[in-house]
């Protein structure tokens, strides 16, 4: 891994929500860890609590965070990392799966980009995909679920 993808990471890291990020390839390792600022009052002091003015939320910037973390209920297949989610190996290709598919374990269903390299995202089990969850060539978190499967 070079500097320039490095300091990408880092950028992409300040910018996300995670607190957390370990990652090794090869011989490389990286651990990432945003500090946590934790007040605390001293014993014995009163302290006086002071209500902050409610943020103030685009409809646009709430709308992309909704549609970012989908609740499901069911069976689903979640995404083991943090990158770019895409449902075909190039824009030109057809999709590795779409809804009605029935899928076998071990078959490639996505492709998950981190760091500028395509990881296949393999199907953990038979299943039958009842719906993509995210969008082609979305940012995706770690454990954010990607399809609603049905287990066959």
């Amino acid at each position: 891994m070079d500097m320039k993808q490095i300091k990408a990471l880092l950028q992409e890291f300040d910018a996300s929500t995670l607190s957390k990020l370990k990652i090794t390839q090869d011989s490389f390792s990286i651990e990432l860890e945003k500090n946590v600022d934790v007040v605390s009052a001293p014993v014995g002091v009163a302290t006086v609590a002071v209500a902050a003015p409610a943020p103030v939320v685009a409809p646009v910037a709430l709308e992309a965070a909704v549609s970012a973390a989908p609740t499901v209920s069911g069976d689903v297949i979640v995404s083991p990392m943090v990158g770019t989610f895409y449902t075909a190996p190039s824009p030109d290709s057809a999709p590795f799966v779409k809804v009605g598919d029935r899928v076998k374990k071990g078959q490639v269903i996505a492709i998950l980009e981190a760091m500028k390299i395509m990881n296949e995202l393999e199907a953990e089990f038979d299943c039958e995909i009842l719906d993509v969850l995210v969008s082609d060539a979305q940012a995706v978190e770690y454990d954010m679920p990607l399809f609603s499967v049905k287990k066959l």
